[in-house]
């Protein structure tokens, strides 16, 4: 048997909190109960049947068809299965995803992966601000999972990341991985600031021009983690496992704060 279809029938009104929209949720349920489904709205009330059409299965996988930067929430708090987006996301995509694979086929708006957990994220196109960062009042960003974006992302990504392993293809914003509290970030792009109080963690980066916060630490090259690294890479991004293959500087810090951090540098790129 197949899982559920959600076919978009026009651009939403407003902005539609579609949190309730998870694969293990709709897994079963007959078209007609998952039509009338209720979904969060700052003004009139709407239900799933007026935003889709429906078409039932049984297996725990949804397939939404037509996206919109207005559909928040999608995929927040799933722990099973594969949600797959044809089109855009609005915020919070994944927000406190336990487990099973997202793919978005599009672009996702703010606070993507925002306290993942576990499972699997990826978006083919750009995320914005604070992609797994923290949210107001959130002493932690992403703290397990993975997630992997093929564009780039707004501004803070990684924010108080705690845990897990996010990759970003293309260009990243402005202080990439700030006050990051440990896991892994590999971004072949970042904008200026990467690891800004940093206190743990790793930043395997691209061209970088470093804060003078950070200091040198000898060659990163044939390292065992590397390695290890390199090897984790491979199924999820070329581009990165190829930057893990030609890395040779290491630089610790942010030396503002705990300074146990580390970034790591493709080829011989001096510290700006």
């Amino acid at each position: 048997m197949s899982g559920v279809r959600l076919l978009r029938r026009a651009e939403p009104p407003q902005r539609v909190d579609l949190s309730a929209l998870r694969p293990e949720a709709l897994a079963g349920l007959a078209e007609g109960a998952i039509a009338r489904l209720p979904l969060g709205t700052a003004r009139a009330p709407l239900a799933v049947g007026d935003l889709f059409r429906v078409q039932a299965g049984d297996e725990a996988d949804l397939v939404i068809e037509g996206g919109s930067p207005r559909f928040d929430q999608l995929g927040a708090g799933m722990t099973t299965g594969i949600l797959l987006i044809e089109g855009d996301a609005g915020c919070c995509l994944g927000r406190g995803m336990r487990g099973g694979r997202i793919t978005l086929r599009g672009g996702a708006g703010a606070f993507a992966a925002s306290g993942l957990t576990g499972g699997v994220i990826e978006v083919t196109g750009d995320a914005g601000d604070f992609l797994g960062g923290a949210a107001v009042g959130e002493r932690t960003g992403m703290a397990g999972g993975v997630v992997v974006v093929r564009g780039g992302s707004g501004a803070r990504a990684a924010d108080r990341m705690r845990r897990g392993l996010m990759v970003i293809e293309g260009a990243a914003g402005p202080q990439l991985a700030s006050h990051m509290i440990a896991g892994t970030v590999v971004c072949a792009r970042p904008g200026p600031h990467p690891g800004t109080l940093m206190r743990r963690g790793t930043l395997l980066l691209g061209e970088a021009a470093l804060l003078p916060t950070f200091v040198p630490a000898g060659l990163a090259a044939d390292s065992a983690f590397l390695r290890l690294l390199a090897r984790a890479l491979r199924p999820l991004s070329a581009a990165a496992a190829r930057l893990a293959d030609s890395a040779a500087a290491r630089f610790v810090g942010d030396m503002a704060t705990l300074g146990k951090g580390e970034i790591l540098l493709a080829g011989s790129i001096p510290a700006g």
